[in-house]
């Protein structure tokens, strides 16, 4: 046998790393507690479901399954750039936002630099930034759950390469403005990377104040969009990048070469060309949030206003929390404690289609008559 050389097999950095938990699975609920009903309002999935043409397309994209998928997407990438009035050339489609997220990390960073971002901000940011092993400042969210622009600009220093914004920020809901955002554009330096993860755009970009990052003029804006949330395609993991000619092209060097599937690429297309599904699904949260906060206002609960598809609602302490969301899984309501970033006495609600928040309804009440 040979001899040991002393270095560790697993990183420090991979060995101290905190992998991204999911939410429980509604096969998991049915299994575990048997309720009568299950209303899965824990991962901000559009409960809509999906454009009708997304099964045809699927089914035609099948009869190529033996083939490798198109490496660069080519009708996807074209799409998507004619809608938002770029060249193919600055769009990158990979495995959903995280994916891209990865590819971030593994092309743009050296090993003493460092990334900016919230406390309380996407989970899967945290995790793949672990995995390379940068250093992180985590910046404190406001007392109102919003980044702080002034303390994000202060935290920049010549190890900087990344400031990450959620717009809106899962889990908060919350969102900076055209001002906040114009401000902090102002202060970062042009050779560090503001990645905007724009997942929720579709819910939010007809708020009035709330900036669409590709209409500014900077070139070390990277921006993320996502067809897991309101086009309804979670299963298939489809995301894309849209950011300056030279920086795609870096991306495209280090992103897995078949990313992503022939089934996700042309789901992702033929979700993306039906405007009407859209507009529906935007439509049944709007409606849905809306009771949400009525019904929170009627029995006294603290919540926080969205512009994504989930609300936040925030209990007294963690152990409450912790409470309520295992009482609401015994009755068949899936929610998301959200203690993971870093806000262990607040759940995010998905909100869903009127029979699902029928039941979330009943079995709150039920729950918190008994608290």
């Amino acid at each position: 046998m040979s001899k040991k050389t002393g270095k560790p097999l697993v990183p420090s950095n991979i060995e101290t790393l905190k992998p991204y938990v999911a939410g429980k699975t509604i096969a998991e609920v049915a299994e575990l507690y048997k309720p009568r009903k299950i209303a899965k309002l824990a991962s901000n999935e559009n409960r809509l479901g999906c454009s009708p043409k997304v099964k045809q397309a699927v089914d035609q994209a099948f009869k190529q399954i033996q083939d490798y998928p198109d490496p660069i997407a080519r009708k996807l990438r074209a799409a998507i750039a004619e809608r938002n009035n770029v060249k193919p050339k600055h769009v990158l489609i990979a495995s959903g936002s995280e994916s891209i997220i990865s590819i971030l990390c593994k092309t743009f960073f050296l090993n003493k630099e460092n990334a900016i971002t919230a406390d309380a901000t996407f989970v899967g940011f945290f995790v793949q930034i672990g995995v390379r092993g940068i250093h992180m400042k985590n910046i404190p969210v406001t007392p109102d759950y919003k980044f702080d622009v002034k303390a994000i600009a202060n935290a920049i220093d010549e190890n900087t390469k990344m400031v990450y914004i959620a717009n809106p920020n899962n889990p908060t809901g919350t969102y900076l403005t055209k001002d906040e955002f114009s401000w902090l554009m102002e202060k970062v330096p042009e050779d560090v990377l503001v990645v905007m993860d724009e997942a929720y755009f579709e819910y939010a970009k007809d708020v009035e104040d709330y900036p669409h990052a590709l209409e500014y003029d900077y070139d070390n804006i990277i921006v993320l969009r996502t067809f897991s949330k309101a086009y309804g395609l979670a299963g298939f993991r489809v995301g894309y990048a849209i950011a300056d000619e030279e920086l795609i092209k870096n991306m495209m060097k280090t992103k897995l070469t078949f990313e992503p599937t022939t089934l996700g690429q042309a789901a992702a297309l033929a979700a993306y060309k039906d405007d009407e599904f859209l507009a529906k699904s935007v439509k049944v949260v709007e409606e849905s949030k809306e009771r949400l906060y009525e019904f929170f206002k009627e029995h006294r609960v603290e919540y926080v206003k969205s512009i994504s598809n989930s609300v936040m609602m925030v209990l007294p302490s963690e152990d409450e929390a912790m409470d309520f969301a295992q009482k609401m899984l015994e009755k068949g309501v899936i929610l998301r404690r959200i203690n993971a970033f870093g806000l262990p006495n607040c759940i995010r609600i998905t909100v869903g289609l009127a029979d699902e928040m029928d039941h979330f309804e009943q079995s709150f009440l039920e729950v918190w008559n008994k608290q």
